[in-house]
């Protein structure tokens, strides 16, 4: 290859790479949904929200559709279970660390041994009683579950947000049991 087309082709290069790094720079800067500037200035952790109280994960965060109690004040509530058109149903809750000491679930993690992930939600399940199908947590191409990983020391009085995906049952179901291991079972309702 000549010198010249060399030149060109690397130049091309270049330019698709910059246009790709500015595009990625202008999605994470910018204002608001409401189209105002950021101003820099506010702090990430303040409590107004920055959308003007239109953040719809944060209005599902206040509704709870289920809760369970486990042993040494171990607390999940569930916030929502979503279908959504894909065929999937995403299960969002909070876990909760009223105990007095520090809390890794070990015991939450599926059995399976192409699993990669060692501290997870991956042994949670949705169980259809009418159907009598039970839908596992979904796992990628690379054998991750489709779940919160990294779960590991929560310290007392700590919250966390978990989330788990499954293969959405039936349009027909709407009343599921959710399930974690060595966890009492929550009947829980889908909506979508």
């Amino acid at each position: 290859m000549s010198n010249r087309r060399m030149t060109k082709a690397r130049r091309g290069a270049a330019s698709l790479a910059l246009a790709a790094g500015m595009a990625i720079a202008v999605t994470g800067c910018g204002g608001d949904s409401s189209g105002q500037k950021s101003d820099g200035e506010s702090s990430p952790n303040s409590a107004a929200p920055q959308d003007g109280g239109k953040n719809e994960p944060a209005a599902q965060a206040a509704e709870t559709i289920g809760e369970i109690k486990g042993p040494d004040g171990i607390a999940v509530v569930i916030n929502s279970a979503t279908r959504d058109s894909g065929g999937f149903v995403t299960v969002n809750a909070t876990l909760t660390n009223h105990g007095s000491k520090p809390f890794t679930p070990l015991t939450w993690r599926s059995k399976e041994t192409e699993m990669k992930s060692q501290s997870s939600v991956s042994g949670a399940s949705l169980v259809d009683s009418a159907g009598k199908k039970r839908y596992l947590v979904l796992r990628d191409t690379d054998g991750e579950c489709l779940c919160t990983t990294g779960l590991v020391n929560i310290k007392p009085n700590e919250s966390r947000p978990i989330f788990a995906q499954f293969p959405a049952p039936p349009q027909s179901v709407t009343q599921v049991d959710f399930q974690l291991p060595s966890m009492p079972t929550v009947n829980i309702k889908i909506t979508g």
